[in-house]
């Protein structure tokens, strides 16, 4: 494998041919991804897996539990798998051997269906896997352009999007029927051969890809300027912030210990729902909070050092992080379309008989999934054609930080919508699984306003030298989006908790869809504020 070789940077401005092997490998992991992870909760709730748990409430609670410890998975392992690339492997090998992990544990879906041991463990390696790679396919096809061709990269990032988005609504719409007809080891399976072909399109290209060696230790990055500054001295003033770290890191360690001692002694020094998973992203976000805030009261301190851009780098990627926190609970909702949403959905009736229903192909309540992309694929023209230019015509200045508030409000209405079909389920009553077309729409619509505004925010304000790290610490934010899932799971095993919930009347179903659309009216008036004073910066590259 050349490092340029000369078909990499076509003259003319031509397309770079081994951007197909990229795309190619995107469509099909996408399938696979989604195929997998759209099923995944149906799938628990019947298995053998959980029938150690009575049917019903249980046993949901159970699947959503395992379904959100994978996806905090997914989104922790692109620190991983950023770290190695950069530091020591390049893109292309890290990809390619991410990937393998990532076949090996659909290899396990498939062959271990009443298996805990091996389908819990295939799940580990999807999540590793998948993750793994998830930070890299961009940022890799982003390489393959030069200055002769820079103006080809707008259309291919287009393409990955449209292709993500095509590869979901698809895998939504068919794995279920592939559930339902032919069983969990095709259902899985099916997913697992895609990946295995995704694999070998990449590797096909190798001969062809421009490979950026790693780049090494940076004297300059984010977590060396960090610890500069904590470490630093100055004249006739202590280190508050580096106490603010150390009590984070502290904190960190006795969760993780508290939990060891629980899980092994066997006395209640730690919450007894709060598992691995909980308190080590518990853990997580106290270094992260007060590492954070003790950086920020010191930051000054790494001037010279380090260069002024990168200690202001670092101010920048803070200020973001408290954005990218107020976002979190928006994932908490949105993830679970493919949890709580689809339990509500198997406890609605499918319009078999409506003229208007496509029972040949719709035939199972996770399929309703496949709306979001298709939504997706829809709102972005839709916004960008016709919303915004009619909100600006009209006076108003639609900012990234008013779309996503905005978003994570409009999030909240969708749940509002499932709580009221809830609602009127609990009544006894038959409910079109059609009318969970309209929290969807709205659902979506807040994740087109949240999700890739943020992306567009993020880059604008981090300087150059950091946009790695704020893409590291947006992924975090659905690992602490499916935490507050969790949490919230936990909570209502407390006997208090659910005599509460029993006092409102309502059931415990209907009372958390409503509680999380208050999370996120708290989150998204959270956010309007902060963002009311956000220092706005400008870091687009200069041409």
């Amino acid at each position: 494998m050349s490092t340029t070789p000369a078909s990499a940077s076509p003259a003319n401005g031509r397309m770079p041919r081994q951007i197909g092997y990229i795309i190619g490998n995107e469509a099909c992991e996408r399938f696979s991804f989604y195929g997998m992870r759209n099923i995944l909760v149906p799938f628990l709730i019947s298995s053998v897996l959980l029938a150690y748990l009575p049917a019903g409430s249980e046993r949901d609670a159970a699947a959503k539990d395992i379904f959100h410890m994978f996806v905090i998975g997914v989104y922790f392992f692109p620190l991983l798998g950023g770290w190695l690339a950069d530091r020591y492997f390049g893109k292309y090998h890290t990809i390619l051997w991410f990937s393998l992990i990532y076949c090996a544990g659909h290899a396990c879906l498939a062959l271990f269906e009443n298996n805990a041991t091996g389908f819990y463990t295939g799940l580990f390696l999807i999540a590793l896997g998948s993750g793994g790679i998830k930070p890299l396919v961009v940022s890799f096809c982003g390489d393959q352009f030069d200055q002769s061709n820079k103006s080809k990269a707008k259309v291919v990032f287009d393409a990955f999007y449209w292709i993500i988005n095509f590869g979901s609504f698809f895998a939504s719409l068919l794995a279920p029927l592939f559930l339902r007809h032919y069983g969990p080891a095709v259902a899985f399976g099916i997913p697992g051969v895609l990946m295995f072909i995704a694999t070998v399109i990449f590797w096909l290209g190798r001969r062809e890809y421009v490979n950026v060696p790693p780049s090494g230790r940076d004297p300059h990055a984010f977590l060396e300027v960090v610890k500069s500054a904590l470490r630093a001295q100055a004249p006739g003033q202590g280190r508050p912030g580096l106490l603010v770290a150390i009590v984070g890191m502290v904190s960190a360690v006795a969760m993780l210990l508290l939990w060891a001692l629980s899980a092994t002694v066997g006395v209640d020094f730690w919450p007894t729902d709060f598992n691995f998973v909980i308190t080590a992203c518990l853990a997580l976000g106290v270094i992260i909070a007060l590492g954070g805030w003790g950086a920020s009261l010191q930051l000054e301190r790494a001037r010279g050092a380090h260069p002024d851009a990168a200690v202001d780098g670092v101010r920048a990627v803070l200020r973001i992080l408290i954005v990218f926190a107020l976002v979190t609970p928006f994932w908490s909702l949105f993830d679970q379309k493919a949890s709580t949403w689809i339990i509500q959905g198997r406890e609605m009736v499918i319009p078999h008989e409506a003229g208007w229903w496509p029972s040949w192909l719709i035939q199972d309540a996770a399929q309703m999934q496949a709306l979001n992309p298709l939504l997706v694929m829809l709102l972005i023209p839709f916004n960008n054609i016709v919303l915004y230019p009619l909100l600006r015509r009209m006076g108003f200045v639609v900012t990234a930080l008013r779309r996503m508030g905005w978003g994570i409000a409009i999030s909240g209405v969708s749940w509002i919508a499932a709580g009221i079909l809830q609602l009127w389920i609990d009544s006894g009553s038959e409910v079109s699984l059609a009318w969970q077309s309209l929290p969807y729409l709205l659902l979506t619509f807040g994740e087109v306003l949240v999700s890739a505004t943020a992306l567009e925010f993020a880059y604008s304000q981090a300087p150059h030298a950091m946009k790695g790290v704020i893409m590291a610490f947006w992924y975090l934010t659905s690992t602490f989006g499916s935490l507050w899932v969790l949490l919230t799971n936990a909570g209502v095993r407390n006997e208090a908790v659910t005599a509460y919930i029993a006092s409102t009347g309502l059931s415990e179903n209907a009372f958390l869809m409503f509680f999380f659309a208050a999370f996120a009216f708290v989150a998204a008036l959270a956010f309007g504020l902060y963002a009311r004073r956000y220092p706005m910066q400008d870091n687009y590259r200069i041409a």
